[in-house]
């Protein structure tokens, strides 16, 4: 599940920003100042950090990503009330993935976040997943069991890619659709929960595949 550090010194935003990660299934902690927030982030060890430029007390937000810098690489959206180029430049430069000047949508950080997550899965995810005697080989487009092809559907291998892709994430109907099927595409979201089952029958006991009540599905 992708973990979320947001840190904010106004409450407000803060929980609102959490609100709208925890909807999608992500889990979020929140920090209220810079020290307590790098502290959060170097023991959660988050996939992802917002990061609030204009925090209170001796440690502000460029502070905290200069000494985050130092030894990790996770990605960092900067938060600013100020829409000043000098300071989107220096967060860039420091090392920051993503920068929005305050008011903002929390639709927007979500959808920011979402982009960012995407371009890193795409450097670093693997074009093969075993699953037992189950393989996914993604750049043969083929699903095999036992060295043995499994047939399927050209939306049944697009849902099957999505989630391999995005392996250890809960994904709503809403958003296996947008990917799977396309953003354009009107219809029955229960349409997913019928490829499911058609991927549980055809791919069998071996393809780890869990349905999230409330949300959606997350392989592996």
């Amino acid at each position: 599940m992708t973990a979320i550090v947001v840190v904010e010194d106004e409450p407000d935003i803060g929980d609102l920003l959490a609100l709208y990660c925890r909807r999608e299934g992500w889990t979020v902690h929140v920090s209220g100042d810079g020290r307590s927030g790098l502290e959060a982030i170097r023991s959660r060890e988050p996939d992802f950090v917002v990061l609030d430029v204009g925090l209170p007390g001796d440690m502000n937000g460029f502070d905290v990503c200069r000494e985050l810098r130092q030894t990790s690489d996770v990605p960092v959206l900067f938060l600013t009330a100020r829409d000043d180029e000098v300071d989107r430049i220096l967060g860039l430069e420091m090392g920051a993935d993503d920068y929005v000047t305050k008011p903002f949508s929390p639709r927007e950080i979500v959808a920011r976040i979402k982009a960012v997550l995407r371009r890193g899965r795409a450097e670093t995810t693997p074009t093969r997943a075993g699953f037992g005697p189950l393989v996914v080989d993604l750049a043969r487009h083929q699903a095999t069991i036992d060295d043995r092809e499994v047939p399927l559907a050209s939306q049944e291998w697009a849902l099957l890619e999505t989630l391999v892709n995005n392996q250890g994430m809960v994904l709503s109907r809403q958003q296996l659709l947008d990917s799977a099927w396309g953003a354009e595409w009107i219809g029955d979201p229960r349409t997913v929960d019928v490829h499911v089952r058609q991927l549980r029958r055809k791919l069998g006991p071996d393809l780890p595949l869990a349905t999230v009540r409330g949300i959606g599905y997350r392989l592996g």
